[in-house]
């Protein structure tokens, strides 16, 4: 009877140790899972962010090319250009003819800090931040081309759906500037 009763509890304390070892495995799959996690998610945002910024630089080239077309055509000669933007707002400042982008809460460093360095006529200035980052696109038309049928300045905020721009040859100005009309479509 005794023996029958001994090797119950051998038993019993296999089955417990068994269930013991599941749950430390467990918790030690768990937390290498944590860590890899903690390591990589930094570097996929960092990717995600320089992928946004390449994308817009971009489309801002492209932007830029249909204003140029636009303009070695006759007065009234127009274009559009589809702009995708998931992050960050794009400006349409009249006042001193640029149209610039900003994203607040980048986590990549895309050029040196405080520096203006350019790609094509996209000037890109980032400024570092305790945790994130503000990168800013910047595209001139000081010197000889003024937009009509804008605000003072007019934001768009990102969207799901492509905005249309619409850029069209207005002719110049009286100080000998060209026009470019310009509408949201």
């Amino acid at each position: 009877m005794q023996l029958a009763r001994s090797s119950q509890v051998k038993m019993r304390s296999k089955s417990g140790q068994v269930w013991i070892e599941t749950v430390i495995y467990t918790l030690i799959g768990l937390s290498l899972i944590a860590v890899v996690l903690a390591i990589v998610t930094p570097k996929i945002n960092e990717y995600k962010d320089k992928s946004v910024i390449e994308q817009t630089i971009s489309s801002f080239n492209e932007m830029d090319s249909k204003i140029k077309e636009s303009l070695a055509g006759g007065v009234g000669n127009a274009r559009t250009v589809e702009f995708r933007m998931k992050r960050g707002e794009i400006y349409f400042d009249r006042e001193k003819d640029i149209i610039y982008y900003i994203m607040d809460d980048s986590d990549v460093l895309y050029s040196e800090p405080d520096v203006e360095t350019s790609i094509g006529r996209v000037k890109i200035l980032t400024q570092e931040g305790q945790k994130k980052n503000t990168v800013k696109l910047t595209i001139e038309y000081q010197q000889n081309i003024t937009f009509e049928g804008v605000e003072d300045i007019i934001i768009f905020t990102p969207s799901s759906v492509p905005y249309k721009f619409r850029f069209e040859n207005g002719g110049f100005s009286p100080e000998g500037r060209q026009i470019v009309n310009f509408e949201k479509i």
